[in-house]
């Protein structure tokens, strides 16, 4: 039988291992959507930059698979249902409206918000050893700053082509 002590250690292990996976996914299902949104779009500048978002946030996905490996845990690999339902509900959006590159910058928007919301909501509810809130701030602000751009760059839109 185990003591209340190392129950609740592994009650904590479970619960950092459960958040990092939940935003590992968040990464996959970025990185799917920034693909999506590359082979969507009409303009080679924003291809650049999507293709630049994809790599980044598989850089991500990377560095959170090994903090969950060095956690002596098996990382998920693969996006979540709540991702590919979002991405399938794009093809049929697009289907009917068109593939524009607002709605491309308007869908970044939109999942950018999402992952600082989630980013921002593990960090407040969670004490994360230092080495892995390093790494979770620091993406964190990579995606605040790339949102920051987006929105910039939806207001610029027409400089596209």
């Amino acid at each position: 039988m185990k003591t209340t002590r190392e129950k609740a250690k592994e009650d904590n292990h479970k619960n950092l291992v459960d958040n990092l996976q939940e935003l590992l996914e968040k990464n996959y299902d970025a990185e799917k959507g920034f693909k999506k949104a590359l082979e969507d779009s009409n303009h080679e500048n924003l291809k650049g930059f999507l293709k630049h978002q994809a790599v980044k946030r598989s850089r991500f996905a990377t560095e959170i698979d090994k903090i969950i490996r060095d956690l002596d845990e098996k990382p998920k690999e693969d996006g979540s249902a709540t991702g590919t339902a979002h991405r399938a509900w794009i093809d049929v959006k697009n289907a009917f409206t068109g593939k524009d590159d607002d709605g491309i910058l308007e869908e970044c928007i939109r999942g950018d918000k999402a992952s600082v919301d989630e980013y921002e909501e593990k960090m407040k509810n969670n004490d994360f050893p230092q080495n892995i809130t390093s790494v979770l701030d620091k993406q964190l602000v990579e995606i605040q700053q790339t949102l920051s751009k987006v929105k910039t760059l939806e207001n610029l839109n027409e400089n596209w082509e």
